[in-house]
């Protein structure tokens, strides 16, 4: 888990600090609302030929950690 999570990186000079694969300009919530929305990961791929696989499995697995929290509230919808 931990290579995976090395590809996401969080820098302020790049989509204003949020989390992106591998310093491109790639926002992990990006990837995850593609996912959300039904894309592929061969579709992500295809649309966007800087991505690798393991950048989505990246993007997951930091939503996977996101997600261990203490305390949850709930979503406004």
């Amino acid at each position: 888990m931990a290579e995976l999570l090395s590809r996401i990186t969080i820098d302020p000079d790049i989509c204003h600090g949020k989390p992106v694969i591998r310093g491109m300009r790639y926002p992990v919530a990006n990837i995850l609302e593609w996912l959300s929305a039904g894309m592929s990961t061969e579709e992500i791929l295809e649309d966007y030929p800087d991505l690798e696989t393991d950048d989505i499995r990246a993007a997951l697995a930091y939503a996977a950690r996101l997600s261990r929290v203490s305390r949850q509230e709930d979503l406004a919808a």
